[in-house]
């Protein structure tokens, strides 16, 4: 009997352990039924994205296993998004400078993110296969990583740790600096050179395919030279890390226009519109000035 089991379940810890570390009981844990609220939000790039946001109940349990599992696990030092100290202005210093800067989207990251590789992932760091299964449906929906749930950024990093070791030793190969920021991947080179740069590229479009994903082919291949306006999540990196000028220009006018208008009304933000960003409140130009504020104390500039 006890062969049959370990040959059922595998080693590693298992279902007991699982709900001992969550401080749970074990059939209420076995018992759980994830259930998710789903709605949609626009893109910044248009389209509209999809939205799965745990109950509280499960958000709750979610988090836990955050705290309790995932978060002293190791990711790749190339992975910039959902982690602490690092950030969209980190991201951008490693690209600063460069001669060239190449960008390149993936398609539906976090639904791509599919449970096989997640049930994996939890077998290789230990847990027997009721136990990868049990996290699986607590962390999965529809066969993917839910946007909106508290474990999927960290579990995004995890669970491409090969694939951006991949990337990273092939891009150092080719004299190269890589990054990834969710599903924005960002490869630049101190000294052009067209071979190597296109051998990169062709393996990072194979490197992404084996593990599920695929380049966004909507989006046009971005390849900037230190002559363009090279923009790494959204950060101009030519020659140090800041917003772009047209940005920069557009918040000292808002800036100004509110020191110098009359109490009462919005009319003050409304009549500093622009198409990408149509109205600004004072809560959100205080989310601009705070990110003003990080890129200067991240970026090293005072």
């Amino acid at each position: 009997m006890g062969i049959f089991s370990w040959l059922l379940k595998g080693r590693g810890f298992d279902v007991s352990e699982l709900a001992r570390r969550l401080e749970l009981d074990e059939d209420r844990l076995r018992r759980f039924q994830p259930a998710y609220r789903s709605f949609s939000i626009p893109k910044s790039s248009g389209g509209m994205r999809r939205i799965l946001a745990p109950d509280p109940e499960l958000k709750s349990l979610q988090r836990r296993i955050l705290d309790r599992l995932l978060a002293r696990l190791r990711i790749h030092p190339a992975a910039m998004a959902f982690e602490p100290g690092r950030s969209i202005v980190t991201n951008a210093l490693a690209h600063c400078g460069q001669e060239v800067v190449v960008r390149m989207d993936l398609k539906d990251f976090f639904p791509n993110t599919s449970a096989e590789r997640l049930r994996r992932y939890f077998r290789l760091i230990g847990w027997n296969r009721p136990a990868a299964n049990l996290l699986v449906r607590l962390c999965t929906s529809d066969g993917g990583l839910p946007q909106g749930a508290p474990t999927s950024p960290r579990l995004s990093n995890l669970v491409n740790y090969r694939l951006d070791a991949r990337i990273a030793g092939v891009a150092a190969r080719c004299e190269a600096v890589y990054t990834r920021y969710a599903d924005d991947i960002t490869l630049s080179m101190a000294h052009y050179d067209r071979t190597k740069l296109h051998r990169l590229i062709r393996f990072v479009r194979r490197a992404v395919a084996e593990e599920g994903y695929a380049v966004h082919r909507r989006k046009k291949l971005s390849v900037r030279r230190r002559h363009h306006r090279q923009l790494v999540t959204g950060l101009v990196v030519n020659e140090r890390v800041g917003l772009p000028r047209p940005i920069r220009r557009w918040l000292r006018a808002v800036q100004h226009r509110m020191s110098t208008a009359q109490p009462g009304g919005l009319d003050q933000y409304h009549a500093l519109a622009t198409p990408k960003h149509p109205t600004i409140t004072p809560l959100q130009l205080q989310g601009w000035q705070a990110l003003c504020a990080m890129i200067v104390r991240q970026a090293g500039r005072r």
